[in-house]
């Protein structure tokens, strides 16, 4: 009996079982298979969504160097309390310092281009998940447990 707990990694030999995959013979039946792996594979796929995310962030550093530095920033700010920023030469507060990093983080933003990237992550995890789910077959013993006795 096939017994499988949802959200477990599932193993590499079983994920890249190359015998189990072809074509759907039509579209049921590959939404069939996408509706099983899903759920079958569910944390395999959060792993290849979240490399191919560390993927897209190594290829883009303008944006990598923006979040580094937002939540450096932020995490500062924070880290006073809500007391001021004594320079020596001058005392910023906590809201001229959220000022000061919209005025730079904004146009940094901009030009890391965070939508192309998430739109790519999106295209390219959804290429690359559905299809996996849907060449990849359900094993034998799963189709057997799905018929009524």
């Amino acid at each position: 009996m096939l017994r499988s707990r949802v959200g477990a990694v599932r193993p590499v030999g079983e994920f890249f079982d190359f015998k189990r995959v072809s074509k759907p013979r039509n579209a049921a039946e590959a939404q069939a298979r996408v509706i099983y792996n899903l759920s079958y594979f569910s944390a395999n796929y959060a792993i290849v969504f979240a490399m191919l995310s560390i993927y897209s962030l190594l290829t883009n550093l303008v944006l990598l160097f923006t979040l580094i530095f937002v939540s450096a920033a932020l995490y500062g700010i924070a880290y006073l309390k809500g007391q001021d920023l004594n320079l020596g030469f001058t005392r910023l507060t906590t809201s001229q310092l959220y000022v000061g990093l919209f005025v730079i983080a904004l146009p940094l933003g901009i030009y890391a281009s965070p939508f192309s990237t998430i739109l790519w992550l999106l295209g390219a995890a959804g290429v690359t998940i559905i299809g996996h789910a849907a060449i990849l077959d359900k094993p034998i013993e799963s189709a057997f447990s799905e018929q009524a006795v």
